[in-house]
């Protein structure tokens, strides 16, 4: 077994700090199974409210359509943003200005806005797949909840880009965005999943 915690811990995140438009990468040996080897996209995170997030790297077998009855036809994944909240649907875009209400995350990275319009462009065919993201439910934790998470070494943070979330294949984003943090973290993302094979 990995005695990861002899070369990584808390002491490498914690002058970080945590805002949003930051990842979140579950440590190598994450125990739950609801973010196992997830990448997490901070969308918001204070002291009054806590921390709300999305899983960006976990599909799931249901259409837009499923979800959303008068949704226009548009060939898109539907993502697992987390098991809060799985009667609502979320959508990270690079749309900007464009959508009223969103939310500037990073450069050229958006979180909601008004709905009405994303399928009203969507109808218009002038939004294409490549430029939004859609994700059922989110992740979320009460005040303090996360910071302990990371002194239990259970997160690593790093800076979210527009290519993380736009042009990344899922099924490699985490040991992609670990291998490019470089250093120790580049060594973790060859991590088997379980660390008795190792």
């Amino acid at each position: 077994m990995v005695e990861n915690e002899n070369i990584w811990s808390y002491e490498f995140e914690r002058n970080k700090g945590l805002k949003a438009g930051q990842l979140l990468l579950s440590e190598p040996f994450m125990p739950d199974e609801n973010f196992r080897r997830t990448v997490v996209l901070v969308c918001e995170h204070n002291r009054q409210n806590g921390t709300v997030g999305l899983i960006v790297n976990k599909p799931i077998n249901l259409k837009l359509n499923d979800v959303v009855e008068d949704f226009p036809p548009f060939k898109s994944k539907v993502f697992l943003g987390g098991p809060v909240g799985t009667d609502t649907l979320q959508f990270l875009h690079c749309l900007g200005d464009q959508i009223e209400g969103s939310v500037q995350l990073s450069d050229n990275l958006f979180w909601g806005g008004n709905f009405e319009q994303i399928k009203l462009l969507l109808r218009d065919e002038k939004i294409l797949p490549n430029q939004i993201r859609f994700y059922l439910g989110y992740s979320g934790w009460e005040v303090g909840q996360l910071d302990n998470e990371l002194r239990e070494n259970s997160w690593i943070i790093t800076e979210a880009t527009h290519d993380h979330l736009f042009k990344t294949p899922h099924e490699i984003l985490w040991r992609e965005v670990m291998k490019g943090m470089g250093g120790i973290y580049s060594t973790m993302a060859g991590y088997p999943e379980n660390p008795n094979f190792n």
